[in-house]
């Protein structure tokens, strides 16, 4: 697929997923690219600001299959993965499937699960894949996880272990709307007799297929790698930061970087695309230091700090 064109369909998804939820534009469109970019986005949000709106609407828009998972600390893996049940028909044991396996999953408040179950969930996510009862079982093609996180409450909670993090490629937050959004919001539901607005598909499977295969094409210059690579770097250099992004970090920067170029029409990625990914993409891959952490340092913060110091590349128009 061209890049024109599927930044054209990107468009048209983004249209209809705003069409159904009251989000920033840009909000939308970090989370499409996260799946453009073949990861899974992590939602850090309170209740009631249209995450699982959000991911509905995504998974009808892009026409796949959806499931959503309520995570509980009593929640089993099996609860998630599936499990052998016996038919008394036929005498055996029978594998049903669990709700992840779905092509777009709702993981909502993950870290409500135990350490248990949320090692299932990391196979899946990195692996495409579940094992139940030492039988490996394939995950739908493509497969995309959107998990929720509340920030305010935190009693009962596991906190995410930091591999488990690392498996995101993006995480962000949908926020509260401002006065417009909410007015905008209240019209809407004054203008159809459903408490639930609707999406409707815009996209065949071949289409999803040719748009996460796009950014394979895109091409980045020397500079811009490097560029890459120094942000990324940075951040385990920084006297803020214990733990600084891990080279997987560095390589899901370029993913979505190129993920951000395709939204954009350009076969070509920019400083400004990596400068609009560092931010989704590195912050949550960051340990900060006890002090900084007593200090209330933000790690959005320390990547903005660090794209401020660093110095951005002159790149061509075109690719040479």
């Amino acid at each position: 697929m061209a890049t024109a064109d599927a930044e054209a369909q990107c468009e048209a998804i983004l249209d209809e997923v705003a069409s159904a939820v009251v989000v920033g534009r840009e909000t939308l469109r970090t989370i499409l690219a996260g799946f453009v970019g073949r990861g899974h986005v992590l939602l850090e949000d309170v209740p009631g600001t249209g995450k699982t709106l959000t991911a509905r609407s995504l998974a009808t828009a892009l026409d796949l299959s959806f499931s959503r998972v309520q995570f509980t600390p009593d929640l089993l893996p099996t609860d998630v993965t599936g499990t052998h049940v016996f038919d008394e028909r036929s005498g055996e044991f029978e594998f049903t499937e669990g709700p992840i396996f779905a092509n777009v999953v709702l993981a909502d408040e993950i870290n409500r699960a135990s350490p248990k179950t949320q090692a299932a969930l990391l196979e899946a996510m990195e692996e495409g894949q579940v094992t139940v009862d030492g039988e490996t079982r394939p995950l739908p093609d493509p497969f995309f996880v959107i998990a929720t996180q509340n920030p305010v409450e935190q009693e009962g909670t596991f906190e995410l272990p930091e591999a488990q993090k690392d498996r995101f490629i993006v995480k962000t937050s949908l926020g509260y709307p401002g006065l417009e959004g909410e007015l905008e919001l209240i019209d809407r539901r004054l203008a159809r007799r459903s408490q639930r607005p609707s999406a409707n598909p815009v996209c065949t499977r071949e289409a999803v297929d040719d748009v996460r295969a796009a950014p394979e094409d895109v091409h980045v210059e020397a500079d811009v790698r490097r560029y890459v690579a120094t942000v990324s770097r940075a951040t385990r250099e920084d006297a803020r930061v214990a733990a600084g992004a891990s080279p997987r970090g560095t390589q899901r920067l370029l993913e979505v970087s190129r993920a951000m170029a395709v939204l954009r029409g350009r076969a070509y990625v920019t400083p400004e695309d990596v400068q609009r990914a560092a931010k989704p993409v590195l912050a949550h891959r960051l340990v900060l230091t006890p002090e900084s952490r007593v200090n209330d340092v933000d790690e959005r913060t320390v990547i903005a700090d660090i794209l401020d110091e660093i110095e951005v590349p002159t790149v061509r128009t075109s690719p040479s």
